[in-house]
């Protein structure tokens, strides 16, 4: 939009690889799906903002996709304070933030649903729902209401079918996919807002559900394997690019299949 940005600033003339412009804030990608999304956007030449609760896990993660091109803010998803703080980073950083990408969450309890501690499921929906308006809130203000840009929520196919001892998360992630709809009606038309739903993705943070069964689990899906952290990174760099002009609103699942499975058999 005619702006440029203090990286640019420093960057002119010293030969980088391409810059594409855009700035994005990444959730929760100091590792896993996160850190996937984040390194398909730096590779084709976003400036990226990543946050997460650990310092020295971002301090690495920054190390491995490029300190002249990502910053990290470290600090809890639900903190509104962290939440100010990330934005008004980013903005001092690169200038803009175009694309937010909601992927910080938590899933604290895997047990029946009807013996779940109503304190958990507090927290559940405050760090995977509410954290996510927050940062939408204060990317709309700092850049997006008069710039455009668009957004990606990572919700999960636990948030549209029922999962057996998530349900805690899988409510949070149905949270998520309305939310999606709402912010996609409300933003409209400068600002784009989609959802992502992963099935098993390999990642730390799901190995309960495929750890030392892996093969079996992968057996279920007609792809037959799990997912992995780069199989988001791709989806989001879709829901963030040009080529997604015109699709807001919408929930893509990212699932190797496995609601083929679903039918009468």
């Amino acid at each position: 939009m005619g702006v440029r940005t203090t990286w640019q600033h420093r960057q002119q003339g010293r030969g980088q690889v391409a810059d594409s412009g855009k700035v994005a804030l990444v959730t929760g990608a100091s590792r896993g799906i996160g850190y996937g999304i984040a390194e398909a956007l730096v590779a084709r030449g976003d400036r990226v903002c990543i946050t997460g609760r650990g310092e020295e896990a971002l301090k690495e993660a920054v190390e491995r996709l490029g300190a002249d091109r990502v910053i990290a803010v470290a600090g809890k998803a639900h903190d509104e304070a962290h939440q100010a703080a990330a934005v008004e980073r980013t903005m001092e950083a690169f200038g803009r933030v175009d694309f937010l990408v909601n992927n910080a969450g938590t899933n604290p309890v895997f047990g029946p649903i009807a013996e779940l501690d109503l304190n958990v499921a507090r927290k559940v929906y405050e760090t995977n729902v509410i954290s996510a308006l927050g940062f939408a809130q204060q990317t709309w203000k700092a850049w997006q209401k008069e710039n455009g840009g668009a957004i990606v929520n990572i919700a999960s196919v636990a948030g549209v079918s029922a999962s057996p001892f998530i349900g805690a998360y899988g409510m949070s992630k149905a949270a998520m996919v309305n939310l999606t709809l709402q912010l996609a009606h409300e933003l409209a038309p400068s600002v784009r807002v989609n959802a992502i739903a992963p099935a098993v993705i390999k990642t730390k943070f799901a190995e309960a559900l495929y750890e030392g069964r892996e093969a079996e689990a992968a057996a279920a899906y007609p792809l037959g394997r799990l997912g992995v952290p780069a199989d988001i990174g791709g989806a989001a760099a879709f829901l963030t690019s040009e080529q997604s002009d015109w699709i807001t609103g919408q929930t893509l699942v990212v699932d190797g299949g496995i609601f083929l499975n679903a039918g009468v058999h």
